[in-house]
């Protein structure tokens, strides 16, 4: 007998949503067995308030999203060269117990790896990640040399070792890229992926790579749902004037994600996010199809999701990994 279809699948998790009325409703992170914010906070953006405003109000901004009931923490080894981590670690002393704690893993290899989650560790202030994902997948043979070259492996051990609860991977390039690292021998807590408006025409995730989250039990974090620009409010897809920055969250939060990870980079920012998250109800198919079909033909060559049609969002670190040329060095 047939397992329930992906569309069953989904509305599964919509309809799991719990929300007590205080703060974000929660929803589950795939099979894990536990609940999430629906809204994480972004590490890379919230290294950039710090850079642009101070850390005092970069940390006051974070201690205001976890009391707003935004708990899903989002960083990475990499961003701004560690220093999102750091930040992120200081405004978590004492609050640790209250974010569900995420960052990535930049190594594909054992002993690189194991350096790399130390680092973290030391930097966010813990003794364990609640994730811990493996960052990037944006290269054909990423899913390969996480295997090959001893990353999972290091992983398996830290999560042996209670360093790490939940295992997951991240990308933004290519749907089929996603598809290796899911067709891998290994279960995914969770795989990252954008979400947005003009996904289901070009390269699309949320057409290719969800349903098979799904029927996995992995959990779908989504990620630039307003086209990856550094202006977390006004994002590439609503300086193109294709939706509203309300639109393009409400519309990323009606897919079938566990939660969706945004920028914040001042409180203009977390005040939306908490607007649009409290008592969340997701939009109708009727005014999903209408956006979508709204945006169909600016979205069908990739222009606005530059993340998968250039290389502009490939981090420095995974080029030089590639041996690819990186700018300014």
């Amino acid at each position: 007998m047939p397992g329930p279809s992906a569309t069953q699948l989904a509305n599964a998790l919509l309809a799991a949503q719990k929300d007590d009325g205080h703060g974000l409703p929660t929803r589950p992170l795939g099979k894990a067995g536990v609940h999430v914010s629906i809204l994480a906070l972004g590490g890379w953006h919230i290294g950039k308030a710090s850079l642009e405003a101070g850390e005092k109000e970069a940390i006051r901004i974070m201690h205001a999203a976890i009391d707003g009931g935004l708990t899903f923490f989002d960083n990475a080894w990499d961003y701004h060269d560690g220093m999102s981590e750091e930040l992120m670690g200081k405004a978590l002393t004492g609050r640790r117990d209250k974010v569900f704690l995420m960052t990535k893993n930049c190594e594909r290899d054992y002993r690189g790896s194991l350096a790399c989650l130390e680092d973290s560790l030391r930097r966010l202030k813990t003794d364990h990640l609640d994730l811990w994902q493996f960052h990037e997948m944006v290269y054909d043979n990423d899913p390969d040399w996480v295997f090959d070259k001893g990353g999972l492996k290091a992983a398996l051990e830290a999560q042996k070792a209670g360093k790490v609860r939940f295992i997951g991977f991240t990308g933004h390039k290519d749907p089929s890229i996603h598809l290796k690292m899911l067709a891998k021998p290994y279960a995914w807590a969770s795989s990252q992926m954008p979400i947005n408006i003009c996904d289901h025409h070009y390269h699309s995730f949320e057409q290719q790579v969800v349903p098979v989250c799904l029927r996995n039990g992995t959990a779908v974090l989504g990620m630039k749902s307003l086209g990856g620009s550094p202006d977390s409010q006004n994002g590439a897809l609503v300086k193109a004037r294709l939706a509203t920055a309300e639109e393009c969250l409400r519309y990323a939060l009606s897919q079938p994600v566990s939660s969706l990870v945004i920028g914040i980079r001042n409180q203009r920012d977390l005040d939306q996010a908490l607007a649009v998250g409290r008592g969340f109800r997701p939009m109708s198919q009727a005014e999903q199809s209408a956006l979508r079909e709204r945006v169909k033909e600016a979205a069908g060559d990739g222009r606005h999701e530059l993340f998968k049609s250039s290389k502009h969002f490939d981090g420095p670190h995974h080029r030089k990994q590639h041996g690819f040329a990186v700018e300014g060095v």
